[in-house]
């Protein structure tokens, strides 16, 4: 027993020291390849063996001829080890090395390919990861690129709406100040209704400014639908007869949300008024309100004949208002960004689908809590 715990120490501290060599040389090729570490770790196990073996060979005095023996097994076995060791290592580095040329693919702008060779399960999750990562950078180019567009179609479209009342108010105060009006009244009424125009744009720019900086103040209190929705219907009722249009809400339920009466009302507001200015004479828009399996669906549908398919993707872009309406009743195409900022805002989400003879506009809001 004395004998065997002799030889485990004897075979311990050889070991223990070239350990501690082999992590002393480790720290410092730490940047280096990864076949040079390699390397090193298949160094250590052989250099470990032998240094135990020949101080338990030298403790136990064996004769020359064995530790002749021993050392040349030894050696046969470092050599081995040393070249399988190599031969792994350039392998993982070649994987390595095929990884970083496919991710500098999609690094500068392009998709990423995951090299075909077989790779260690390591370098494979890698892989997968940056194909993830490859997915998720290209649906954030593309959204930044349709935003960019939207931004470009919105500075052109409002740059257009707000030249020509710009250029009806310069005219008549230009004939105010000249003593040409006809009629002075007319004209200062006139100016009245352009700069309120004018106020509701900017108006319309800010809020859609708050909601895409995530500023958007919020104020939610229990109410019932049936009161918005009735809120709403007074409002935009003058707007409606002026246009000839009907307003519907009989299929209202008095169903509670949590939400911010005054941005819900706008919200409202905007559904309601491009409905109207959509709708011919005679037409009807119809307001209602139910339960549904994902919350509360508030619906306003129209007579406008329905919209393009192509088109229905686009309907709550910021700036989009269809190819028939770039005359100033039909706005800046902000209405619709702002009721799909200020519904998501609220967790809920908006869509628009064609309907015999109009669409459909949707509006799900989470029910409240009982």
């Amino acid at each position: 027993m004395r004998d065997t715990l002799l030889i485990a120490l004897y075979a311990f501290l050889g070991a223990a020291v070239t350990g501690l060599a082999g992590v002393g040389v480790l720290r410092l090729i730490r940047r280096r390849s990864l076949t040079a570490s390699l390397t090193v770790v298949a160094s250590v196990g052989v250099f470990a063996m032998l240094a135990g073996t020949l101080a338990v060979a030298w403790a136990m005095f064996l004769s020359p001829h064995d530790l002749t023996v021993v050392t040349t097994v030894v050696a046969m076995a470092a050599a081995v080890s040393l070249a399988t060791a190599l031969l792994l290592g350039r392998w993982v580095v070649a994987r390595s090395r095929e990884l970083t040329d496919a991710a500098r693919s999609f690094g500068d702008g392009g998709a990423f390919a995951a090299p075909a060779g077989p790779a260690t399960a390591e370098l494979d999750a890698l892989s997968r990861e940056l194909a993830a990562t490859s997915a998720r950078l290209a649906e954030s180019r593309e959204r930044e690129r349709a935003l960019e567009t939207s931004r470009r179609e919105l500075v052109a479209w409002i740059s257009h709406d707000l030249r020509t009342p710009l250029a009806g108010l310069r005219a008549m105060s230009e004939a105010l100040e000249d003593g040409v009006a006809a009629d002075p009244d007319r004209y200062l009424k006139q100016i009245r209704t352009e700069v309120e125009r004018l106020n509701d744009m900017v108006g319309d720019l800010f809020e859609l400014s708050r909601i895409h900086a995530g500023t958007l103040p919020l104020s939610p209190s229990r109410m019932s639908l049936y009161d918005l929705v009735g809120d709403a219907l007074a409002g935009a009722d003058a707007l409606a007869r002026a246009h000839g249009v009907r307003l519907v809400g009989d299929h209202v339920a008095p169903v509670p949300v949590e939400v911010d009466g005054k941005e819900m009302s706008r919200v409202l507001g905007n559904l309601l008024v491009n409905a109207i200015r959509r709708t011919p004479a005679d037409g009807t828009v119809a307001v209602a309100a139910e339960r549904s399996p994902d919350g509360v669906v508030l619906s306003v549908s129209d007579g406008c004949g329905g919209i393009p398919e192509e088109d229905l993707p686009r309907v709550f872009d910021t700036g989009w208002r269809g190819t028939h309406a770039r005359t100033p009743p039909g706005g800046a195409g902000l209405g619709l960004a702002i009721v799909r900022g200020i519904v998501e805002a609220h967790q809920g989400h908006a869509t628009v689908r064609n309907v015999p003879g109009g669409c459909r506009f949707e509006v799900t809001l989470p029910a409240a809590e009982a």
